[in-house]
């Protein structure tokens, strides 16, 4: 017996969210045409050339693709490419992949959620911001280069990578503050800044599957604006049409332990 999991919009396409099926020593392809057969006729397509399929927690990709055998008692978790109305935003820069995740969870308990993340894939690097001090995707590669940049070059503010992309973006080379400005505890949605390999980053997907929401961060302007006290001058000072962004930018890279 082969149990699947249903994420995201699979959820739709099946109308529940857990099936189990009675087969043994199959290929993910197989079992991908034995669950279309048996898909309610009335319900979204399932678009399997569009899905992460996991196996025990590990991204097929990392295995044998829908070439990879399955065998009683696994679990599958099935995930659409495109979940929930959130597209995956993943980048490279200095040949590091690059992904960010906006999550859902509970105020209170958002560090722990993490640190289980981090415990899971030990191998990514990962830290938290919340969601409203980003101003654009374009905003936060720009500040995650330049931690990349400040890493090659021997001049983190602190000894982690992931602590350097939080001062930056808190634009402070004090850890409290930082915690404060930006940090996650308090709010019920946040970002995973994640780097690493494309499969760990797969797998990353996976698990925060269920977790995963549509972001606006374009709705944050006026509330950076408001915390980093920018007023209409000083934005008026930059010949760019993403004048806030810039600025932060600006503040973030001038940081020197």
């Amino acid at each position: 017996m082969i149990t699947i999991k249903f994420l995201g919009g699979a959820k739709k396409s099946f109308g529940t969210d857990l099936v189990s099926v009675d087969l043994d020593n199959v290929a993910i392809r197989d079992l991908l045409v034995r669950l279309l057969s048996i898909k309610p006729k009335n319900t979204l397509d399932l678009d399997t050339k569009n899905i992460l399929v996991a196996v025990n927690g590990i991204d097929s990709s990392a295995l044998e693709g829908q070439n990879t055998m399955l065998h009683s008692g696994d679990v599958i978790s099935i995930i659409p490419i495109i979940h929930g109305g959130t597209q995956r935003t993943q980048f490279k820069i200095y040949n590091t992949w690059v992904e960010l995740f906006n999550v859902t969870y509970d105020a209170g308990k958002n560090y722990d959620f993490l640190d289980s993340a981090r415990k899971k894939f030990p191998s990514l690097i990962m830290e938290g911001i919340s969601s409203k001090c980003i101003l654009s995707v374009t905003h936060a590669k720009k500040i995650i280069e330049l931690s990349l940049f400040a890493k090659k070059h021997e001049m983190l503010l602190s000894k982690k990578l992931q602590t350097d992309i939080l001062l930056r973006f808190a634009a402070t080379t004090q850890i409290s503050e930082a915690i404060k400005a930006v940090g996650i505890e308090k709010h019920d949605d946040f970002t995973v800044i994640a780097m690493g390999t494309r499969s760990s980053l797969n797998g990353l997907w996976s698990y925060l599957a269920a977790h995963l929401v549509l972001t606006d961060y374009q709705k944050n302007f006026k509330s950076v604006q408001k915390q980093f006290k920018i007023s209409k001058k000083h934005l008026a000072t930059v010949n760019s049409n993403t004048p806030l962004e810039d600025l932060m930018v600006e503040k973030a890279a001038i940081l020197f332990h």
